[in-house]
């Protein structure tokens, strides 16, 4: 627990002085958000090889608590009801209980998602002081695999004993995992060992192309994957209910098909909700759509500059949702049946692929789709990232014929771009 963790990268400093697009249209005053996810620092305590942020050192001129209990009164203006704080690290900020209380007291349910390393009893009880409603642990494969992929030995032991803590505080413990080709094989026994760990909620995603993960394409699934992973979620979900334990897939799992109602009983994928029914914060004040979409291209504006309001409002980089039409897809998505009610699926899992949303490779329809036309399609890395915080590379999407039992690659024939 003690390992030095590699130098991180300092994140860029905040963009500032970034223009409003015009006084809000109707479509925009329509849309709401009610959920926001807050990185309250870039500060971590571990070094994690497929962190999208590239976590480490705290950004340059992080909010200070003033400013964040300012945003928390903005948040709850604009409709807020759910505050998810994140990091890096979010109990890594010395004011982190003081930010989360406000939420509370402000009227709206604040949790926590956490890696875990340094989630202390005392911790605990502190954020329960706060009234923070739960904490997500991630959990990323066993042990020798989530240790490795968390970048720090001993990281898996103590995201198991933070979970014990949150048990043992009264809470209902969630837990998270991004799924990868390192912890594809182990899901089944992530599966029970959260069973065991009496986890109510497990979130789960596909470990997507930016940050370190970018520099790391062996552990991205392959798109094809998909047709196998999606029928396992589901297995999972159709045991686990039953069990107390009920599977949440992230925006980046789908799409459509015979398993979409059992993943989402509530109702099937409805689209990117960036910008629409979401935020994303980061630490120096600047404001995104979504907390996992890259900094450079999403960023609307900053709150030192604007309102929340204004900048939900009046931002062209929070409206781009709100104005996508099907001619914006491009790909295999342009074409697709489900077009018009998918647009192209999670806006971040595509553009850190392509440099563009529109065109997802990572849909279970789609995969099938082509397993059925004897095709797969795979990644290719084209231009490496820089190495900044929520930067990412450039992959080519190349599908290749399938050989006749439809698991081994032919060699013969050019490769298919999609």
């Amino acid at each position: 627990m003690g390992k030095k963790l590699p130098l991180a990268p300092m994140a860029d400093p905040p963009r500032r002085n970034l223009p409003l697009a015009g006084p809000p249209r109707p479509v925009d005053q329509r849309w709401r958000p009610t959920y926001v996810v807050w990185e309250i620092t870039l500060r971590c305590d571990l070094a994690c090889h497929h962190c999208g942020s590239r976590a480490g050192r705290a950004r340059p001129d992080e909010l200070t608590t003033a400013e964040c209990l300012d945003l928390v009164r903005q948040m709850a203006e604009l409709g807020v009801s759910e505050v998810t704080l994140i990091g890096g690290e979010a109990y890594l900020r010395d004011d982190w209980t003081e930010i989360a209380r406000a939420i509370v007291q402000a009227g709206m349910t604040c949790t926590i998602t956490t890696g875990g390393r340094g989630l202390t009893a005392e911790r605990v009880a502190a954020a329960v002081a706060a009234g923070v409603r739960t904490f997500s642990v991630s959990i990323d494969g066993l042990e020798a695999t989530h240790d490795r992929l968390r970048g720090v030995q001993g990281s898996f032991r103590a995201a198991r004993e933070a979970i014990r803590h949150v048990r043992e505080a009264g809470m209902s413990p969630q837990a998270n995992t991004q799924i990868g080709r390192l912890n594809f094989g182990e899901l089944p026994e992530v599966f029970a060992l959260l069973l065991d760990e009496q986890i109510k909620v497990w979130q789960v995603q596909v470990t997507v192309a930016m940050g370190r993960a970018a520099d790391h394409p062996d552990l991205l699934l392959e798109p094809w994957q998909m047709a196998d992973l999606i029928p396992l979620l589901a297995r999972f979900q159709t045991e686990g209910t039953p069990r107390g334990l009920r599977i949440w897939p992230a925006n980046n799992i789908g799409y459509f098909g015979p398993y979409e109602h059992i993943l989402r009983p509530f109702g099937h994928f409805g689209s990117c909700g960036a910008g629409k029914l979401l935020i994303g914060i980061e630490a120096n004040g600047d404001i995104k759509g979504c907390p996992s979409l890259p900094t450079a291209d999403y960023v609307g504006g900053n709150i030192r500059d604007h309102s929340l309001r204004e900048i939900w409002e009046q931002t062209n980089a929070l409206r781009f949702t709100r104005d996508r039409t099907v001619d914006d897809l491009w790909g295999f998505c342009r074409s697709c049946y489900y077009a018009e009610a998918c647009m192209g699926g999670c806006s971040w899992t595509a553009h850190v692929l392509s440099g563009k949303p529109g065109n997802n490779p990572y849909c279970y329809h789609r995969a099938t789709e082509l397993r059925r036309r004897g095709l797969r399609e795979r990644l290719r890395l084209a231009v490496p990232a820089e190495g900044k915080p929520f930067d990412y590379a450039r992959y080519e999407i190349v599908a290749e014929p399938l050989s006749p039992d439809s698991h081994t690659l032919q060699t013969s024939g050019p490769p298919e771009r999609s």
